[in-house]
């Protein structure tokens, strides 16, 4: 059965309120995929019934959406809304920026410290305060039991599980494990803008995590990786997952690349 897809905030609130249970709510930005997909079935499973969001939220791209990672990124309500039609989900919300901001830009944001600052925070400055603002958002909108997150965006899922503590938000934050194609890549929205030799090249990085995780010191796979054709190497560390700081004993390694215009995150868990 196909989902209800509503595009407002009056929408929205007018569907779950025909819903009786606990609500799963799953944030996306869309161009879905096994990984979401992965997502999908465990809020099936836990609640009973599924929301799933479908917004390229502005504020967590450079300038705030005027840059081109932002209006390049893939989006196809259509298409997405085909790909749940039989999987559990009762309701797709996918409203325009306008819709979630009505007023523009806002004034009130929810801010990430420094777990927000480094990694991927540094490459990308005020990208987590606009994710933990748009969360906020759908929080406050659907008020579910449970919301969902990949470990793919592991720092992401720890700002997010924060974030719900320090705020006292309510829904229990639930981490569901990366899903890779045969080929041993992270499922991401942004591999489709991959060519096969560029997705070949972007292999480099899920093997070098995977070389940490067999014993192989951070320097010799960081230089591994800043060596390997076609890839330019934004960072890869180990940190301690609960803060995000760099641990040579902790038990995350993580990294970012960049591939043909492409850029790619990935983790491991190491122990």
């Amino acid at each position: 059965m196909s989902p209800v897809v509503t595009r407002t905030p009056e929408e929205l609130r007018a569907a779950l309120a025909g819903l009786d249970g606990t609500v799963g709510l799953v944030p996306t930005m869309g161009a879905l995929h096994s990984g979401h997909a992965s997502l999908v079935a465990k809020a099936a499973e836990e609640n009973d019934h599924v929301v799933v969001s479908v917004f390229v939220n502005p504020l967590q791209f450079t300038d705030l959406g005027d840059c081109d990672d932002y209006r390049d990124y893939p989006h196809d309500v259509d298409k997405d809304v085909a790909f749940l039609s039989d999987k559990g989900v009762d309701v797709v919300f996918a409203p325009e920026a306008e819709a979630m901001y009505p007023q523009g830009v806002p004034e009130v944001w929810v801010r990430t410290g420094r777990m927000g600052e480094v990694l991927e925070g540094a490459w990308r400055p005020g990208h987590f305060d606009g994710v933990a603002t748009v969360v906020t958002k759908l929080l406050s909108l659907v008020r579910p039991a449970r919301v969902y997150f990949g470990q793919k965006d592991a720092q992401q899922l720890m700002i997010v599980r924060r974030m719900v503590s320090d705020l006292n938000l309510g829904p229990e934050v639930r981490a569901v494990p990366i899903v890779r194609a045969a080929d041993g890549l992270a499922e991401s929205s942004r591999n489709q803008h991959l060519s096969p030799e560029a997705r070949s090249r972007a292999l480099a990085l899920p093997r070098a995590l995977a070389a940490i995780a067999d014993g192989t010191d951070l320097e010799t796979a960081r230089a591994e990786l800043a060596a390997a054709e076609g890839v330019e190497l934004d960072y890869l560390e180990i940190v301690d997952p609960a803060t995000f700081t760099a641990d040579p004993e902790g038990t995350l390694a993580l990294g970012a690349i960049r591939v043909g215009g492409t850029r790619l995150i990935d983790n491991r868990l190491l122990g």
